[in-house]
């Protein structure tokens, strides 16, 4: 049997969790204050019937004075409650959205970290954090705004029957006309539309995020706004859908609403002027007169409901669009821990049979990869780009888990490993470093919190960086970042390095450690590198194949195939693909700008 969908605010109440009573409360007490906020104008009808009735001598209308006091007193309360009201549903609200947040990073922190290849840490902002932020609308304004305007309006149902039913059958035209009026904009067939809409406003704000990060890139070539067509893709989408849904759906319906809400008074009118002529003959055109200006005062309490409503319903509208970016980051993959964790018994890396597709693909990233790394060997992959290096390399640590096949650390599979355990046997260098807005020493520290300073230091003597420490204003302390302390491709790579040193596990991968660095930080950081690697099992990917002459082994990956193995001498005696690639990076090296002999 197919589970039904939970509407959007079941949703949002469960992440309320035990605050879900605290919005009820809010909406319970939101009804209740719009009920008070009525009760004053049967206070005005009280004192027009006074005043009518003792006309013209106006001092037999002893009671006005307390019926103004009461009018007050509910006006007073009615306020005093629906600041209580929304007291609650803030609270509600603001827990809820950190509850959001709470869950969805606790939910990120159990997916693979390959999933945040794929999915940049601005988009998962967005999603998460800015996606939260806006279901509090709904929660600490828009739900209550709901109930309150339901309890007005059937508040309202009553009281316009009370005094006089004719009357108060006009008032409720106006309410009959407007909710027509907006079912027809936002109901029916136009929901779809209005969701629309709003997914093109959407796509529009992230296309104009990448044009102004674009803008560089821009000024360079001398282009124009027009050479960003996803951008102007998205602004015409989003104007031919705002033109059709503000203009075609919208203008007609939203201009009887208009007229409807304000102009409640319209419908009073007529009504009354065909009442009038009776009232005289029956000697009751008093009593008409007070029922007519209780109904003219109170055909303004309809407009300021329906509005209410409509309001509210553009924010179920955001909340619904909010919730179905949350669901993105909450239905991540998650990675799968045994109940049962078996330890590694060594340093030794093993690759059985090992195939991996990434999702949505249809081509396999490795096909059918076997290899061992003994302990204390170093073992370099190597071949064209898109071969499957990094991929092979982000499957030991459990980046993604492969389609078939078995990735082992120390003869267990690291499916079976703890995943702390696994990360305490791995160091990592990437291509593309990143440094926290934090002191260097913080940075090296973020390997082992619990590192002493002085073991801080020695671990960044050992990445070579003596001399970035030597012209930095605070030294280790100097936070990278701020008050114009940049540093380099290269500086950043061998601080990377002396966190891995810090570290001090028995695997390091190494993934195109130097593919940053000018000549001079390449030489500082292969100093970086045999440090790092004395004793330790090394899987170093690289495309400058001079790195990896000196390794124990080379596996050639090409189209997700182990096309060669061998070390470096066996590969060039044997003349197949890493031959061919030795030979092309040796003409590249060479290569040198020559000036023309002839000057045309």
């Amino acid at each position: 049997m197919k589970e039904k969908k939970k509407s959007d605010i079941a949703v949002l109440l469960d992440y309320a969790g035990g605050y879900k009573g605290l919005t009820f409360l809010g909406m319970g007490l939101s009804a209740a204050a719009m009920v008070l906020g009525m009760l004053p104008y049967i206070c005005i009808w009280l004192v027009a019937r006074d005043l009518i009735a003792a006309a013209p001598d106006w001092t037999k209308a002893a009671g006005i004075a307390r019926y103004g006091w009461m009018a007050f007193g509910f006006a007073v309360a009615g306020i005093a409650v629906y600041f209580t009201a929304l007291m609650c549903t803030h609270v509600a609200a603001f827990r809820t959205a950190s509850n959001i947040r709470k869950r969805g990073i606790a939910h990120l922190m159990k997916t693979p970290l390959g999933f945040f290849d794929s999915n940049a840490s601005g988009l998962l902002r967005n999603r998460l954090d800015g996606a939260a932020s806006e279901t509090e609308t709904l929660l600490a304004h828009n739900l209550a705004d709901i109930a309150g305007s339901v309890a007005m309006l059937l508040a309202t149902i009553v009281l316009m029957f009370v005094f006089e039913w004719r009357m108060g059958a006009a008032c409720l035209i106006a309410a009959v006309v407007s909710g027509a009026a907006m079912f027809s904009m936002m109901g029916g067939k136009n929901a779809k539309l209005m969701a629309e809409y709003y997914a093109a406003q959407d796509v529009m704000s992230k296309a104009g995020t990448e044009y102004v990060r674009g803008i560089p890139v821009v000024k360079v070539f001398q282009q124009t706004v027009y050479s960003f067509r996803a951008f102007r893709q998205a602004i015409d989408d989003y104007s031919a859908k705002a033109e059709h849904y503000q203009g075609d759906v919208c203008k007609v319906p939203q201009a009887l609403n208009l007229t409807a809400t304000e102009g409640a008074f319209i419908f009073l009118v007529p009504v009354a002027l065909l009442m009038a002529p009776a009232a005289l003959k029956s000697g009751n055109f008093a009593a008409f007169i007070t029922n007519f200006v209780f109904y003219a005062a109170f055909s303004a309490v309809v407009s300021t409901a329906l509005a209410r409503i409509m309001f509210a319903a553009s924010g179920m509208m955001m909340a619904s669009t909010a919730l179905g970016r949350i669901a993105q980051v909450m239905s991540a993959p998650v990675m799968e821990i045994t109940d049962a964790p078996v330890a590694p018994k060594d340093n030794s890396v093993e690759f059985k049979n090992v195939s991996f597709t990434y999702e949505g693909s249809e081509l396999p990233a490795l096909d059918n990869i076997s290899f061992r790394v003994e302990p204390g060997q170093t073992v370099a992959l190597v071949g064209p780009s898109g071969g499957g290096k990094t991929t092979a390399a982000s499957l030991i640590p459990r980046f993604w888990d492969v389609s078939s096949g078995s990735v082992e650390v120390g003869g267990v599979d690291v499916r079976r490993t703890d995943p702390h355990v696994l990360m305490d046997q791995v160091a990592f260098v990437f291509q593309n470093t990143h440094l926290f807005k934090a002191s260097i020493l913080d940075n090296v520290q973020a390997a082992r919190p619990e590192a002493s300073r002085e073991e801080a230091l020695e671990a960044l003597k050992a990445a070579q960086c003596a001399d970035i420490l030597e012209k930095l204003p605070e030294g280790m302390d100097t936070v990278i970042g701020t008050k114009g302390t940049y540093l380099s491709g290269g500086e950043k790579q061998r601080i990377a390095l002396a966190r891995a040193i810090l570290k001090d596990a028995p695997i390091v991968v190494l993934d195109e450690a130097t593919a940053f660095a000018d000549p001079e930080n390449e030489a500082l950081i292969q100093k970086a590198f045999a440090r790092l690697m004395e004793g330790r099992t090394v899987i170093m990917i690289a495309h400058r194949l001079s790195t990896v002459v000196g390794a124990d082994r080379i596996i050639v990956l090409e189209n997700g195939r182990a096309a060669e193995s061998g070390t470096h001498e066996e590969l060039l005696k044997a003349g197949g693909l890493y031959s061919r690639m030795w030979n092309d990076y040796n003409q590249a090296v060479k290569w040198r700008i020559s000036a023309s002999e002839e000057v045309a």
